[in-house]
């Protein structure tokens, strides 16, 4: 890999050789400095690869298109079918003429949908797919084996931690981080592409984090409950203390996931 371009204004234009960020305008709590949209392709090669294309924006969606300098979009893949990363999909294909390629049968438009294990070639390189369910359901992450990167959508974000979504489920998480942490061992993967957030240059690094965090956050909530707190928001509001007002409905949801895995286990 000829190294990280992690620029020092942000996220837009960040990435490695093969992989360029294009930033959704669509800052929040929830999506950090907006959705990593992803175009992925050898630099001279006629065509690319487009990962999450984002929410639906057009102005998003032309910018990304003309950042392809004309080179023609061999596929469109989806990490997930949560809205800020694939709302903007159907628009983007119908802009540049590409299927849409996702884990979810709902979110596949003109092609074949995506599994664990499949491996997609454009732009002159390939993608490896890696079911990585947990922050939902159909969430996937894409292993560049060109530049050593993993593109990890929400399972693992450039700053700070995701949340379990009502579709996901975090013993699937769980599994999913104990995977991605023993492939990036295997792979010697030398930077995580998240799709939030700046990129990750240290991918053990992060994922131990992750891992760390989720173990220790189960075990506040135990803690919680042996106390006294029993509803969501009880558990937040001993756990979470100090939370912005703008940031409790995904504390709570995450709470939920949490309690779920506890009371199954």
């Amino acid at each position: 890999m000829s190294g990280l371009r992690i620029p020092l204004d942000g996220p837009d234009g960040s990435g490695t050789a093969r992989a360029t960020n294009v930033l959704a305008p669509n800052a929040s709590p929830m999506t950090l400095d907006g959705t990593n949209t992803w175009v992925i392709g050898e630099p001279d090669a006629p065509s690319v690869l487009v990962v999450d294309p984002g929410p639906d924006d057009e102005g998003h969606l032309r910018r990304v298109a003309g950042h392809l300098e004309g080179r023609r979009v061999e596929a469109i893949l989806l990490t997930h079918g949560h809205s800020d990363h694939s709302g903007g999909a159907k628009r983007f294909a119908e802009l540049v003429g590409a299927p849409v390629r996702a884990l979810d049968p709902a979110h596949v438009l003109g092609g074949e949908g995506l599994r664990d294990g499949d491996v997609v070639t454009g732009g002159g390189l390939e993608l490896r797919i890696v079911g990585t369910p947990g922050h939902s359901f159909d969430s996937l992450c894409f292993y560049l084996p060109s530049d050593e990167a993993m593109l990890t959508g929400d399972t693992i974000l450039g700053r700070g931690t995701t949340v379990i979504a009502p579709d996901g489920d975090l013993a699937d998480y769980l599994r999913s981080l104990d995977r991605l942490r023993a492939g990036a061992e295997i792979m010697s993967a030398r930077a995580l592409l998240p799709g939030h957030g700046p990129v990750l240059p240290e991918p053990i690094e992060a994922l131990d984090a992750y891992i760390a965090h989720r173990r220790g956050r189960l075990e506040q909530i135990r803690r919680a409950r042996r106390e006294g707190a029993r509803t969501p928001a009880e558990i937040v509001d001993v756990v979470y203390a100090g939370l912005e007002d703008g940031l409790r409905p995904a504390a709570e949801m995450s709470v939920r996931a949490q309690l779920a895995y506890l009371d199954g286990v």
